[in-house]
């Protein structure tokens, strides 16, 4: 079956890096990575250490916890391998036999090694171990238990550097062998070997997943199945603050639960599984604040809602959640949930028009770049607040959502309240932002002298074609700014920053890379504008430029088409919206 080439697990297995896209599975922040040009592994883990990051810089690139791990022969040499990555197992070909890896469970890592004498070498960060007759334990920032069923012969371990174990295991052929790893912030161990039924519960797993997944366009499939191991392996279980089981933005670079990110995730969540579409909207309102604000992320050990750098002031993300919600639903039909959802969402909206609307001229003003999302935007460079046209443009979607929401629950008066408080949301972007001379919507610097505008033309000019409520004048005024190759229509549209402004850079995250969300949010705007055919083009380009490469990256290169440098792998909203794209593309929605 998995020498057929067109099954799921072959073809993703096909597209993945080891050391750059880690061997990881739902629920689990354990993450292994091969070392480049080496027979050699190396595990990290997808969370904060609060205890060392001040200490180290732990918060982005955490060291591994374990480290140089090597497969040894019977003689306690180390064993060459060629390795084959598939999603629910790595598989190890060795001159001593073949060594599969499978996560048991999310904490649990099992290797099955060949008949005969093997062993096992690695370095793990601790600040004590134990060797005993399976193994051995060890406490320190997490704790880690090694074990096996085979008899052991050799068990070593040595202190290196402060806080570091060498470890040295040699065991003796055993007829069903298993050697397990447990990491734990837990005081307790899992040590259990059970050496059957592991890789086969393992790999159904996959396939089930995989089995639940709706058609695509052919020629994406590759891309397509690609996207959905992200979704899956991308998962992170329930502990202290992540209340839900969730989706974090990337494994590899982020390490808690961005808002307006898992509301995009939820996106693709509804086409095979509401719960987890519902989840990532419970795991951050569970932290709604009393006076309605969101967070801007959950850790597990805490959140960030408020920022001293670089001004000091709450810190959100923009309001998405009442259109995602909305989209949800057309794919679910829960009505509970809308029910469940409606007043934790109606607070969230009036935090922002009651909070964050300082001189009352009814256009919302963000107080901090990271509210924005779109951190390293130039729009910030002279400073906060800044009134700008996406901000305004998501509270007007909000508005019409909360009242469609409303209209469903049977609330026919707020419903109504709702879709007033949208027309007049618009009516202040088109009175207070847009520029007729120049077709275009700009953001806004407040000062204490009143307002100056910022004179970057970035995709957020763009994006009050979302409202569906523009003049015509003005809807095809932006039709034409977005249609135009030297503002946004690049060889790879659509760049974040036009690439006419003196602030363009396609190499810097907000400076002028492609990123899906906003190719996305421009899908769904030229179609609310009746501009059908543009919308298709503009899907078709980005569902191409995603599947060109092997990855879902964080951000696309506006000329080359080609990921960011920089940019994150495994990324979750970049997969979670290829996935809506071509599903809505293979059903003639688009």
């Amino acid at each position: 079956m998995r020498d057929r080439p067109t099954d799921p697990l072959q073809v993703v297995g096909s597209r993945l890096d080891p050391t750059r896209v880690p061997f990881t599975d739902r629920g689990s922040r354990l993450l292994v990575f091969r070392e480049p040009d080496r027979h050699r592994l190396y595990l990290r883990v997808c969370e904060r250490w609060p205890k060392l990051e001040y200490v180290e810089g732990t918060y982005r690139v955490r060291p591994p916890l374990l480290k140089e791990v090597e497969l040894l022969d019977s003689s306690g040499q180390p064993l060459r391998w060629d390795l084959d990555c598939y999603p629910d197992q790595w598989v190890f070909h060795t001159p001593a036999g073949r060594f599969d890896l499978c996560f048991a469970t999310p904490e649990l890592l099992a290797l099955r090694p060949p008949r005969g004498r093997w062993g096992i070498r690695f370095v793990v960060r601790a600040d004590s171990l134990t060797p005993d007759r399976r193994g051995g334990r060890a406490r320190g920032v997490r704790h880690v238990a090694y074990t096996t069923n085979a008899r052991v012969l050799r068990n070593e371990a040595v202190a290196t550097d402060a806080g570091q174990w060498r470890v040295t295991v040699l065991v003796d052929d055993h007829p069903q062998p298993l050697f397990t790893v447990n990491i734990t912030p837990r005081l307790g161990f899992d040590r259990r070997i059970q050496p059957l039924g592991l890789f086969e519960a393992a790999e159904r797993r996959w396939r089930e997943w995989f089995d639940r997944v709706p058609a695509c366009p052919p020629h994406l499939r590759p891309a397509y199945l690609y996207a959905w191991y992200v979704m899956r392996a991308g998962l992170i279980s329930s502990r202290y603050y992540v209340t839900r089981e969730a989706m974090v933005p990337s494994k590899v670079h982020y390490v808690g639960l961005w808002q307006w990110d898992a509301f995009f995730h939820a996106l693709a969540y509804r086409h095979v599984d509401p719960q987890l579409a519902h989840d990532q909207f419970r795991v951050l309102f569970d932290h709604q604040r009393p006076d309605g604000m969101v967070p801007d992320c959950v850790f597990d050990e805490g959140l960030v809602d408020h920022l001293g750098y670089p001004v000091d002031a709450s810190v959100t993300k923009p309001p998405v959640a009442g259109w995602c919600l909305w989209r949800v639903y057309e794919a679910t039909r829960d009505l509970d949930f809308l029910d469940e959802m409606y007043e934790p969402l109606s607070r969230w909206q009036r935090w922002w028009l009651e909070r964050a609307d300082r001189d009352g001229d009814g256009v919302c003003q963000y107080d901090h770049p990271y509210s924005s999302g779109l951190d390293d935007s130039p729009l910030w460079d002279r400073g906060m607040p800044v009134e700008s046209p996406d901000l305004n443009t998501y509270l007007c979607l909000q508005a019409e959502s909360l009242g469609r929401v409303a209209d469903a629950l049977g609330l026919s008066a707020e419903a109504q309240a709702w879709q007033a408080q949208a027309d007049g949301l618009a009516a202040a972007l088109v009175e207070h932002l847009y520029d007729p001379q120049r077709g275009v919507f700009w953001a806004q610097r407040m000062t204490a002298a009143g307002h100056e505008r910022v004179p970057v033309l970035a995709v957020t000019s763009l994006l009050p074609l979302l409202t569906g409520r523009l003049p015509p004048r003005a809807r095809e005024a932006l039709v034409e700014r977005l249609l135009d190759p030297e503002a946004f229509w690049s060889p790879y549209p659509v760049p974040t920053v036009a690439r006419c402004d003196p602030a363009y850079d396609p190499d810097r995250m907000w400076r002028g890379p492609v990123w899906v969300n906003m190719n996305y949010l421009l899908v769904e705007a030229l179609l609310r504008c009746g501009q059908a055919e543009q919308a298709r083009e503009l899907c078709d380009r980005t569902l191409d430029m995603v599947a060109a490469f092997p990855d879902t990256r964080e951000y696309y290169h506006p000329e080359t088409g080609r990921p960011g440098t920089r940019a994150a792998p495994a990324f979750g909203w970049t997969a979670a919206l290829f996935i809506d794209l071509a599903v809505r593309r293979a059903r003639g929605e688009i």
